[in-house]
C-alpha cells in the first residue's frame, strides 16, 4: 500500500507526523475490485489510508467519519448490517395465489451470500491503531442515495489520538482534490 501523502486527495500534518487519503471508487473500472455493483445499490467504496510517519501509534477506536456534501448533507460510513441490507432488497414475494385453507409462505427474495459478506468485511476500514512507519487502509461505504455529485464534498476526520492520548488536529480532505486529478 502507498502512503498517503501520494494521492491526490490527502492531508498531511507534518507537525504530527500522520497524513491521511481518501479515494472514492467511482467508476466501473475501480469498483470490478468487488463482487458486487455498488454503484447500482447507491453505496460509494471510498479507500482510506492513513499513513504514520511518527515514533509514537495512531489510535482510531473514537475516529469519526464524515462525508460532508456540497449541499451540508452529513453522511456517515455504512456499517456493515447497512451494506448487507441494502444490497439484499429484501420483499416478500405476494403473487404466489394458493388455495385459501393451506396457509401461505411468503418467499423473501435477494440474500448476500456468504462469500460477499466475507469480501465485502475483509475490505471495510477496521484498523484500530496505526504504528509507528506504518500505513493502514480499507474502504468505507457511504450511503449516496439522491447525491447527484460528490463535486464540492469534503472528507472530515476527527477524534483521532497518539500514543500518549492526546487529540490530533482534525483532518479535512475536499475531494476536488481527487476528481481534479483523475483522468
Amino acid at each position: 500500500m502507498k502512503a498517503a501523502q501520494t494521492y491526490p486527495a490527502h492531508e498531511e500534518h507534518a507537525n504530527e507526523q500522520v497524513a491521511i487519503a481518501v479515494e472514492p471508487y467511482d467508476t466501473a473500472e475501480k469498483q470490478s475490485i468487488f463482487p458486487v455493483e455498488f454503484r447500482q445499490h447507491d453505496l460509494m467504496p471510498v479507500l482510506l489510508i492513513v499513513t504514520n510517519d511518527g515514533d509514537q501509534p495512531i489510535a482510531l477506536t473514537e475516529m469519526q467519519i464524515q462525508l460532508i456534501t456540497a449541499h451540508r448533507d452529513k453522511l456517515m460510513p455504512a456499517s456493515s448490517d447497512d451494506i448487507y441490507r441494502r444490497l439484499a432488497h429484501p420483499q416478500a414475494n405476494d403473487r404466489q395465489t394458493l388455495p385459501l385453507p393451506i396457509p401461505r409462505r411468503r418467499k423473501v427474495k435477494g440474500a448476500v451470500s456468504p462469500k460477499t459478506m466475507d469480501q465485502i468485511q475483509s475490505a471495510q476500514f477496521a484498523a484500530k491503531a496505526v504504528e509507528p512507519h506504518t500505513t493502514r487502509s480499507g474502504f468505507l461505504f457511504f450511503d449516496v442515495e439522491g447525491i447527484r455529485s460528490l463535486a464540492g464534498a469534503h472528507v472530515l476526520f476527527t477524534n483521532l489520538h497518539n500514543g500518549r492520548g492526546a487529540d490530533l488536529m482534525f483532518f479535512e480532505i475536499p475531494l476536488d482534490r481527487y476528481f481534479g486529478a483523475a483522468p
